[in-house]
């Protein structure tokens, strides 16, 4: 008869230090860290900047810290469940490469996330609307993956914050105008993402029950097709596969769940600090002059397709831009010489401080607004086969210089995720080992599901797709069981698919709410 996972029984007095002593010490590591990048360009963050920066950072945290419960949770699920690893030596593990996988992570995901915020609300980041919509959507999918965790349902924090962003977008949309509530959308980019997170579970499904198929075929071990019959761990090459598969999918998650929070993360700062943040500077000099040459060619790509046409001043065209780009349409002459315009004005902007960092700190967070039109813009017109080449070269200069994430950002990001998944394990492995399928989990269903998923999800992170965790993993140990004929619980199955289906309109409803009462005080 086999058994379920055994757990570590530390002192409570050892385990609460164990516990306590990373969240003293990450506190006070963001707290100096952004003090010290205020000291460095001698714009330090007023008394009261400073706490409601605090606690902007530690909801966001608090997001990342709930995401362990569910996700990370997964990566350990099973080398716990098989017995590969005692569970805290496997938190542990997995916490460290977590972390080293935000550490390499690209910032792709972070800013595909960003840019499903409506337009004007990332444009006002430092207003009461702008801050609304942090605290809102935020709060919401907190809300969402506490209430999933509690019932021990395998929950996506990706379908969780993409639901809560929607549901903030048409909120303050309903707001202005009630005619078009879904104009507060980027659907271009929301399909985009819908698209992966619909996907990556049918392909970890597919492609991890066909592995499995082909070890049986090759590997002719009965050993690593039976489940764990005690508390012994497997065979060495077992437990070593295993455990290879747990530090692929940890990695991986730390790459892309971790982003996940890092671009919101972004935002409050550049809110609250945007002398500091709104713009890298931390970019050599050295590299200006290319960056001069990209922003020129495309102010000169823009201009000729103005045809002679111009705007008569720049608040104008940033206004037009602004339009075009909620409405997603950029096709007249007019548009094309405002974007002309914006494009000279960011590259005269620099040229004469000599490089970017030394920008004033009051023109900041203008700059980077009509950085971040004019590359949201572009984004538009690479849509269009006829888009000058200049185009790509552009958008690559101001992404560098917009789309940045500090290491502090990434470590304290990386602390939280860990610090989650030692507190919110248990509930998943057991429903990942036992209640997927009607049969309790093999060493190579666990191995198959796990080497699949780390692929799947490392593969999504490169190509800034943000992805499920849970709905990959489960996916994919759903798979198994079903190439192994084992056949699937249809009542955790259902419990999954309902936490999927009811995720987008539940975190929609309560964001939107949220963000409702939350603009009626600040």
């Amino acid at each position: 008869m086999t058994s379920t996972p055994h757990t570590a029984k530390a002192s409570g007095l050892s385990a609460g230090l164990l516990f306590l002593i990373p969240i003293i010490l990450g506190l006070l590591y963001v707290g100096w860290s952004v003090h010290h990048d205020a000291l460095s360009i001698g714009e330090p963050i007023t008394l009261g900047a400073f706490l409601f920066l605090g606690l902007a950072l530690l909801i966001a945290f608090g997001f990342e810290f709930v995401n362990g419960f569910h996700d990370t949770a997964n990566a350990v699920a099973t080398v716990i469940y098989t017995h590969s690893m005692k569970p805290l030596t496997a938190v542990i593990w997995s916490g460290v490469f977590n972390f080293l996988g935000v550490l390499a992570s690209t910032g792709a995901v972070a800013y595909g996330i960003v840019m499903l915020l409506p337009v004007e609300l990332i444009l006002q980041v430092g207003t009461g609307a702008g801050y609304a919509m942090i605290f809102a959507l935020l709060i919401s999918a907190i809300i969402w993956n506490l209430g999933t965790w509690a019932l021990g349902i395998p929950n996506s924090s990706s379908h969780a914050l993409i639901g809560s962003i929607m549901g903030v977008g048409v909120a303050n949309q309903l707001m202005t105008s009630a005619m078009n509530a879904t104009s507060g959308i980027d659907w271009a980019q929301a399909i985009k993402v819908g698209k992966a997170l619909i996907f990556s579970p049918l392909i970890g499904f597919v492609i991890a029950g066909l592995l499995l198929l082909a070890m049986k075929a090759l590997i002719r071990n009965p050993k690593l097709y039976a489940a764990p019959e005690s508390e012994a761990p497997p065979p060495l090459w077992i437990r070593a596969t295993l455990i290879a598969a747990c530090t692929g999918v940890s990695f991986a998650h730390g790459g892309n769940d971790g982003q996940k929070g890092m671009g919101l993360i972004m935002i409050i700062l550049i809110g609250v600090a945007p002398a500091t943040y709104a713009l890298n500077r931390g970019l050599p000099d050295t590299a200006q002059p290319a960056y001069m040459t990209q922003l020129d060619a495309g102010a000169q790509a823009f201009a000729s397709r103005a045809n002679g046409a111009t705007v008569p001043t720049l608040d104008i065209a940033r206004s037009a831009v602004n339009a075009a780009v909620r409405n997603r349409r950029i096709d007249t002459p007019d548009l094309y010489g405002a974007l002309a315009q914006m494009t000279s004005h960011i590259e005269d902007e620099i040229t004469s401080q000599g490089a970017l960092r030394n920008v004033p700190s009051a023109d900041m967070p203008q700059l980077r607004n009509d950085m971040y039109l004019v590359n949201a813009a572009v984004s538009i017109l690479k849509n269009d086969k006829t888009a000058p080449a200049a185009l790509s070269g552009l958008q690559s200069a101001l992404n560098d210089m917009t789309r940045y994430i500090p290491g502090w950002v990434k470590v304290a990001t990386a602390l939280a995720l860990g610090l989650g998944t030692m507190v919110g394990w248990k509930r998943i492995v057991v429903t990942v080992g036992e209640k997927i399928g009607n049969s309790k989990m093999t060493y190579a269903q666990g191995a198959s599901a796990g080497i699949v998923s780390a692929v799947t999800i490392f593969a999504a992170e490169r190509l800034g797709l943000p992805v499920s965790t849970t709905h990959i993993l489960s996916g994919a140990v759903a798979g198994t069981m079903t190439a192994n004929r084992s056949g699937l619980q249809t009542s955790t199955l259902r419990g999954i698919t309902l936490a999927w289906v009811l995720t987008l309109p539940a975190t929609i409803v309560i964001s939107g709410a949220l963000y409702f009462i939350f603009r009626q005080f600040l």
